[in-house]
């Protein structure tokens, strides 16, 4: 049984443990976008037999970005099926060994994920000639009446995929349909629709518009990297919703990339703003450790305090 889920005419989606794929036709043809985690090239592979025939491999792998949670299926995907990868050029250096992406930031956001953040991977991985740069006419290859809109904020060339037929949008993490910074809100998929995950977000400015981009878009159904596809007419209230008070109700108060956000250009990451991690886990340890010596000291009076109540007992 397929593991994929239809979220609109020719588009799938398949969870592969905390991002998501899509499978997506365009009449005789389909891509798939994004590679997931990995371990999961296989379940991949065997879902889009089970959509298209063993024996139909995809025009070619489009991604929304490359950040570890997007990519980590992608090279025994593409030794598989010997298809070129398709990605904008400012995320090109990312997927061809030139460049990590910019640390991320575990002091936004809260959670488990946020803190967790500075263990998870950030390439750069070497596609080689394979990583090729998306058609400068916004075309989408392999898929004939789609085009791809430039949406940057969560990295320098992210992008999202928009039907010009119903205006059904992939958005990868421009947007999500989970709060992603949280552990719970990642097990259990509550839906409710979000900003990009904040700890790979590099510049909040760039992503405020790239909402603002997809709102205008007014999407009939919205696939995201992280949480459940949404659609009208929820959808629509929800993003602008989204769209009106992004800078009030998803923009950190503090954080390495707020003010000043990394500089990226054809060659990579170019300039990172100083890191606040290490002062504030400095200011952090101050506290404790004024408690720990108070617990200790806490914990040698107690048994001079019994020795006195038993002396004053005559015992």
């Amino acid at each position: 049984m397929s593991r994929a889920v239809r979220a609109a005419e020719g588009i799938w989606w398949m969870r592969t443990l905390i991002a998501n794929v899509a499978f997506v036709r365009s009449t005789e043809r389909w891509v798939l976008v994004d590679a997931g985690i990995g371990g999961y090239s296989g379940a991949i592979a065997a879902t889009a037999g089970e959509l298209f025939g063993d024996e139909r491999r995809p025009e070619a792998i489009i991604l929304t970005h490359g950040h570890f949670d997007h990519v980590g299926s992608l090279k025994r995907l593409v030794e598989r099926w010997d298809v070129p990868v398709y990605a904008h050029t400012l995320e090109l250096p990312y997927l061809t060994g030139r460049s990590s992406y910019p640390p991320p930031d575990p002091l936004v956001g809260g959670g488990v994920m946020a803190w967790s953040s500075k263990l998870y991977p950030r390439g750069p991985i070497d596609l080689g000639v394979r990583a090729q740069a998306l058609p400068e006419d916004h075309t989408v290859p392999g898929l004939a009446g789609w085009r791809w809109v430039h949406t940057p904020g969560h990295s320098p060339g992210h992008v999202s995929l928009v039907r010009e037929s119903d205006a059904a949008v992939i958005a990868g993490d421009a947007v999500t349909t989970t709060r992603q910074e949280s552990f719970m809100a990642v097990v259990t998929q509550r839906q409710e629709l979000h900003g990009p995950p904040a700890y790979f977000t590099t510049d909040w400015f760039a992503a405020a518009r790239s909402v603002r981009a997809l709102a205008a878009l007014d999407p009939s159904v919205l696939v995201t990297g992280h949480g459940i596809p949404m659609s009208r007419p929820r959808l629509h209230t929800a993003l602008l919703r989204l769209a009106d008070r992004f800078e009030a109700d998803e923009m950190p108060a503090h954080g390495r990339y707020l003010g000043s956000p990394a500089l990226s250009d054809d060659r990579g990451t170019v300039w990172l703003p100083p890191d606040p991690f290490p002062r504030a886990m400095a200011r952090l340890a101050v506290p404790v450790a004024l408690g720990t010596v108070a617990l200790l000291a806490m914990r040698r009076r107690r048994p001079l305090q019994r020795r006195r109540a038993l002396v004053a007992r005559g015992v």
